[in-house]
């Protein structure tokens, strides 16, 4: 069954925005600190930002202050909103439980920021 589905990925300039949605089986999303990840080419996936089951929320370094993660507990969802986006940021972004568990990764969304 499907347990987590990413969405909301494209190509967009430097500068720009995108918001990423992850729709979540409600027995995971009740339960678990849900985290989004990225990969990009040639690099190790790594964890982009967190938010707990009580809303608190982490971010790498590299993102602060320019992306917001957050849950929706009606809609069983976790939102990445990525403002003033960067090449840098072009990866494939995966949410997934925190820690991660292998059996929900899925496709992903791929992101590329270019001009």
């Amino acid at each position: 069954q499907v347990q987590l589905v990413e969405s909301g990925g494209g190509l967009v300039q430097p500068g720009g925005s995108l918001r990423l949605s992850c729709a979540a089986s409600r027995s995971i999303f009740s339960i678990y600190t849900m985290g989004w990840y990225r990969q990009a080419p040639g690099k190790q996936r790594e964890l982009v930002a967190e938010v707990t089951v009580g809303g608190t929320t982490n971010y790498a370094d590299s993102v602060k202050g320019r992306f917001t993660i957050s849950r929706d507990y009606g809609k069983d969802t976790v939102y990445l909103q990525m403002n003033s986006l960067k090449p840098e940021d072009t990866a494939v972004y995966y949410c997934n439980t925190r820690p991660p568990a292998l059996k929900y990764w899925g496709q992903g969304t791929q992101i590329t920021v270019s001009s």
